[in-house]
């Protein structure tokens, strides 16, 4: 039986996807959950497995193509079929808008127990081979599926390590020559058209707020090493400017919102996406229903989807949902940014550097402040200038105010 394979949809407001790697060659076998092809959206890269185990008869969309959710990438020849159809009676195909589509009614998987650890038969082969509990291995496929090259990474740790000559340093890669052409990767591409659109289809406007952040700099210097020990994540101010910005975010629902043609969305949990920056783009994963979070519960959840973005380990759920998103530019240095939104959300807030300045304090005295800016990007269809500026107000109260007794 012949199986369509279609271009999956990666999270509820991904309409496109990218063809990043084949992982099987036409002609070769593939087997039931073994990764197929990988799939790269601006959100997230993902391997996706196959349904079925069978031979992939032809594959559709070549490497770097990106094409619409629903599109046929290949097709798979499912085990029991005959090799090859004929002309005048091609196998019977249905697109149901899922991954994998024939004319047949699925059967059902057959049961696993609830500990098992998804992966294909090749990796279960491999692991009985050498004695491997699959729990103990590290997944880094879809939703923490354990690869081929996940379980031959495991075999190769365990080896004891051969004695060889001290490594050298690579040499420092080159700048890149003026006038000389640099390859946009696929996460850079698709980066380009999400951010052109949200700019083209979404009317942005932009406020800025000075806070002082002196007596939060202070707090934090006194606990930070406790914090170390107690916690065993790194305080920083991320996790303040989410917490206010969450709490803001309660005040101020429509911020919590997207625009929808002939109704505003109003969003009933507040999913915060952090951005981060890496070598090869920008990943937003996705802080689910942050209002359960203390500041130090939202320190150690954003060091662990940080640590996940840059070890490429994300899985779709982490990356999807997001209803705002804060970003950090300041951590570069940065003392003033005009952020873009992440469409289809309503809002995205910037911080800053925190940098001492004179400030004039309320009775005309001078004084030596820790200072930073917060930029707030808005979507004028869902609010106005008065909503963000009290939006603003509100985070800002909360950061000079409240934030200093929170740990």
């Amino acid at each position: 039986m012949a199986i369509k394979i279609v271009m999956p949809q990666l999270g509820e407001s991904v309409s496109e996807g990218m063809v990043g790697r084949w992982l099987k060659r036409v002609g070769e076998r593939v087997e039931r959950d073994e990764p197929l092809v990988e799939i790269i959206t601006d959100k997230v890269n993902a391997e996706i497995p196959a349904a079925s185990s069978g031979i992939l008869k032809e594959i559709s969309v070549n490497e770097g193509e990106t094409v619409a959710v629903g599109t046929q990438i290949a097709l798979l020849e499912e085990d029991g079929a005959p090799a090859a159809s004929t002309p005048d009676r091609p196998p019977p195909l249905q697109d149901t808008g899922g991954f994998f589509s024939h004319d047949e009614e699925p059967q059902p998987a057959a049961p696993q127990p609830e500990h098992a650890v998804r992966t294909s038969p090749l990796v279960r082969r491999l692991a009985q081979e050498h004695g491997i509990d699959l729990a103990q291995v590290p997944g880094t496929g879809l939703n923490g599926r354990v690869t081929k090259e996940d379980i031959l990474a495991y075999i190769d740790a365990r080896r004891p390590a051969a004695p060889g000559p001290e490594p050298v340093a690579k040499p420092a890669q080159p700048a890149p020559a003026a006038g000389e052409a640099i390859k946009v990767s696929p996460l850079r591409r698709l980066i380009a058209e999400h951010m052109s659109h949200s700019k083209a289809t979404v009317p942005h406007a932009t406020t800025f707020m000075e806070i002082d952040m002196t007596r939060l700099v202070r707090r934090r210097q006194e606990v930070r090493e406790d914090f170390l020990r107690r916690e065993g994540v790194e305080l920083t101010y991320l996790p303040f400017v989410v917490a206010a910005a969450v709490d803001a975010l309660k005040r101020f629902p429509t911020m919590n919102a997207e625009w929808a043609g002939d109704k505003i969305v109003l969003h009933p949990k507040i999913n915060v996406g952090i951005a981060v920056a890496m070598e090869q783009g920008l990943v937003v994963p996705v802080v689910h229903e942050a209002t359960q979070y203390s500041v130090a519960g939202l320190a150690r959840r954003i060091r662990e989807l940080s640590d996940k973005t840059r070890a490429g380990k994300l899985a779709l759920d982490d990356v999807r949902g997001g209803t705002f998103t804060v970003n950090n530019p300041g951590a570069f240095g940065t003392v003033l940014s005009v952020p873009i939104i992440n469409a289809p959300q309503a809002g995205i807030l910037t911080m800053d550097a925190i940098v001492k300045r004179p400030v004039v304090l309320d009775n005309d005295a001078i004084a030596v402040r820790s200072m930073m800016f917060l930029g707030l990007a808005f979507d004028h269809r869902v609010n106005d200038g008065l909503t963000a500026g009290r939006f603003l107000a509100a985070v800002k109260e909360f950061l000079e105010q409240k934030a200093p007794a929170l740990v």
